[in-house]
């Protein structure tokens, strides 16, 4: 059983998605984008959760589904029936790459645990993905990326300093530990396929919501066991380098980081106020990241008096590196993003022609496609058992009536 053929620079590439909701399933939303080809394993009875996320149409179709499902095969299948193992097995015998989400264990129990992987793929990369992760005391806890954003750090070091801490608006944990288990299959790809050679071996990818999230704080796990420093929030303010702020404009906000003294010097100049250049507050970037209040004051007193057209314009001119706050709506009139492809029109049986996401990052030579949005429940059952596993008419019927597919 071959990879159907794609377009992009991960054609050829199989990977068989047994993760629900999101960590999971962004990972190999975005393989798919670039030629993958995923087919996604749902429970017969219960679909995706992410099926029943707002926004809906009008007839009851999620949004958020046709975005993260997109460029899938969705298939359905019991995994912790005895015919739902064997057919998993026949699944995973063909691919390159395994994902599963569930809870530590659960795998193991139901046959399916890197073993029983290994024993029908030698090559398969096994990429598991949970809350604290495979091992330590937590483990076995469930975890979603509410409680990872909590624990690693993050939602203490974001908001502001008289206020709670805050979480993020969007899945940031389960999106990070996307990016990550992306990177790391891509890294055991080359590892079995190329490097020095090329292994010929699979392996086992460990991915907790909570380490990528907390990864991203280089120096402060250095600066705590060098100097106890632990870090604190401060709004919009950077704890490393000033000016950097969204600031109050006439008619709106506009964001803007000067992290080096050339572009300070030159913000200086533009808001009329040279001064600043040659205050001991303002000197170098140490003694503004510690009067930042002070510096922001001042630039803001100016960007009041100016719309954030107006502003940006004379900012800009003056070689700042200044930006306005979009909403959605900003993002889809905007030129560069248009210019860039960055939301395509889709055509899908459901909803006509729909807007989504572009292709990110751009590729020269093989850029990937978006073949399709989100599929139904079920709906690549009979293309994938049938044509591709060999399984009959009367069988699909039988494990249809069964509940097993």
């Amino acid at each position: 059983m071959t990879a159907r053929e794609r377009q992009g620079p991960l054609d050829g590439l199989r990977v068989i998605d047994m993760s629900g909701m999101i960590s999971g399933a962004f990972a190999t939303t975005m393989m798919g984008d670039f030629g993958a080809d995923v087919v996604m394993v749902e429970h017969p009875e219960v679909g995706d959760p992410i099926r029943e996320w707002p926004q809906k149409t009008e007839n009851g179709i999620s949004l958020a589904w046709k975005s993260i499902g997109r460029n899938k095969r969705c298939i359905t299948l019991d995994l912790g029936s005895d015919r739902g193992r064997e057919i998993a097995l026949d699944l995973i015998a063909e691919a390159d790459v395994l994902f599963e989400n569930f809870r530590p264990g659960t795998m193991e129990r139901w046959g399916l645990g890197p073993e029983d992987v290994h024993a029908v793929n030698e090559e398969a990369i096994m990429v598991r993905l949970s809350g604290y992760g495979q091992t330590g005391p937590k483990s076995q806890k469930p975890g979603f990326g509410t409680i990872a954003e909590g624990i690693s750090g993050w939602a203490h070091a974001n908001g502001f300093s008289d206020r709670e801490p805050l979480l993020p608006p969007v899945s940031l944990a389960d999106l990070q530990a996307a990016q990550f288990a992306l990177q790391a299959t891509l890294m055991a790809v080359y590892e079995r396929d190329l490097g020095r050679g090329g292994s010929g071996e699979g392996q086992v990818i460990d991915v907790s919501l909570t380490e990528p999230l907390w990864r991203v704080f280089f120096g402060e796990v250095e600066a705590y066991d060098y100097a106890g420093h632990v870090r604190e929030r401060t709004g919009n303010q950077h704890p490393n380098t000033a000016p950097r702020n969204v600031y109050e404009t006439k008619d709106d906000y506009m964001t803007m980081s000067a992290s080096n003294q050339k572009i300070f010097e030159r913000v200086a100049e533009a808001i009329d106020k040279p001064d600043l250049i040659d205050d001991p507050r303002f000197a170098d970037n140490s003694a503004r990241v510690e009067n930042s209040d002070a510096l922001d004051a001042e630039i803001e007193a100016w960007t009041k008096q100016h719309t954030t057209e107006e502003a940006i314009a004379v900012l800009e001119a003056n070689d700042a590196i200044v930006g306005p706050v979009y909403d959605m709506e900003d993002v889809f009139e905007d030129e560069q993003f248009r210019a860039r492809e960055d939301i395509i029109e889709v055509e899908d049986p459901d909803v006509g022609s729909l807007a989504t996401f572009g292709l990110v990052p751009k590729f020269s030579r093989t850029p990937g496609e978006v073949e399709s949005l989100g599929p139904h429940h079920g709906e690549h059952n009979e293309e994938v058992y049938g044509d591709e596993i060999g399984l009959s008419d009367a069988e699909l019927a039988d494990l249809d009536g069964k509940g097993i597919i």
